[in-house]
C-alpha cells in the first residue's frame, strides 16, 4: 500500500454537501401538514380589526388553534415558560389543548408580538408562513446533517465493497453488537463506544473497524481526535484488530502535524474520500 501523508493532505475535499443536505423537505412538509387545519382556522383572523374579540370567538369553537401558536415563533415545544423582566415572575403556557383560557392565550399573542402578524399589513397565509418557518428550523439541523453525511458517503463505499467481496458489515457497531453477530470480544476505551462501521471477512474470520469524520474548520478538537484515534489504534492492534480512520475536510490544513503523527503511528491506516474513490479498500489486506 504505497501511500504517504502528502497524498492524504493534498486531496482533502472542501465540501461533501449532497442534495439532501440543504433541506429535509419530507420533514418540512410533514410538520406543516400536521398543523395545516389549525393554521387554516387561524387564517380567519388575518386582517381583522378587533383581533382580541375575533380570537376569543374563534377559540370558543376551535380551541385546537392554540397548538399552532408556538411554531409561529419558530418554537417546537408545546409547553413554554416565559420570564417577565418587569414582574420578575415566570409564566407558563400550555399549547396541548388541555387548558381552557382564551385570555391567557391572547396575552401570549400580544406579548410575544404574534398579534403583529395578523394585522392588515401582515402576512396573507399562515400555512405558507409556517412552511418558511419549518425550512428555517430545518436549516438549523445542517450541522448535525454534516456530521452524518460523511458516514453516509463512506457507507456507500463500504456497502458496495462488501457486496463485491462477499463480506459482512455493520453500521454503528457497538462491542456488544459485534460479539452477538460475529463472536468477537472487543475491549474498547469507552464502554459505550460505537464504531461507525465494522467489516467482517467470513473467509478468514477477520474484522476491521472504521471511524469517519469531516472537518470544515480547525480547532483544538482536531488535535484531541488524533490523540484519541492513536490510542484506539494501539488498543485494537493488541487484539489483532485493524482500525481504519477515514477523515476529510480542509479543517485539517490547520492541524497537519498531529494528523501526520497519527498517520505514521497508525501504519498509514488514515484515508480520505479521494482514496476511497481510487479503490483503497481493495488495496487493504483482508
Amino acid at each position: 500500500m504505497d501511500r504517504n501523508f502528502t497524498d492524504l493532505i493534498n486531496t482533502f475535499k472542501s465540501s461533501i454537501k449532497t442534495w439532501d443536505y440543504f433541506v429535509n423537505w419530507k420533514k418540512v412538509f410533514a410538520n406543516s401538514s400536521d398543523l395545516e387545519i389549525s393554521l387554516n382556522k387561524l387564517n380567519y383572523l388575518l386582517g381583522k380589526d378587533n383581533l382580541e374579540d375575533e380570537f376569543k370567538k374563534l377559540y370558543a369553537s376551535n380551541p385546537d388553534i392554540v397548538k399552532a401558536l408556538p411554531v409561529l415563533l419558530a418554537v417546537r415545544e408545546n409547553k413554554l415558560e416565559v420570564f417577565d423582566k418587569v414582574t420578575k415572575d415566570s409564566e407558563f403556557f400550555d399549547f396541548t389543548g388541555t387548558e381552557n383560557n382564551p385570555d391567557k392565550y391572547y396575552e401570549f399573542l400580544e406579548k410575544s408580538g404574534l398579534a403583529r402578524l395578523f394585522q392588515k399589513d401582515g402576512i396573507k397565509n399562515l400555512v405558507d408562513y409556517v412552511m418558511g418557518v419549518e425550512v428555517g428550523l430545518d436549516s438549523n439541523g445542517r450541522k448535525n446533517r454534516g456530521g452524518t453525511l460523511m458516514e453516509e458517503i463512506v457507507g456507500t463505499f463500504i456497502s458496495d465493497f462488501c457486496t463485491k467481496q462477499g463480506f459482512e458489515y455493520m453500521a454503528q457497531a457497538r462491542a456488544a453488537d459485534i460479539k452477538s453477530k460475529w463472536g468477537f470480544e472487543i475491549k474498547v476505551d469507552k464502554s459505550q463506544r460505537s464504531f461507525d462501521f465494522a467489516v467482517f471477512n467470513p473467509k478468514n474470520n477477520k474484522i476491521k473497524l472504521f471511524e469517519t469524520n469531516f472537518y470544515n474548520g480547525g480547532g483544538s478538537k482536531l488535535k484531541a481526535v488524533c490523540g484519541e484515534f492513536r490510542s484506539l489504534y494501539s488498543e485494537l492492534r493488541e487484539q489483532n484488530i485493524d482500525f481504519v480512520w477515514i477523515t476529510d475536510g480542509l479543517g485539517w490544513t490547520t492541524a497537519k502535524r498531529p494528523l501526520e503523527e497519527t498517520f505514521n503511528h497508525n501504519d498509514k491506516y488514515v484515508f480520505n474520500l479521494n482514496m476511497l474513490e481510487e479503490g483503497i479498500l481493495e488495496e487493504l489486506t483482508w
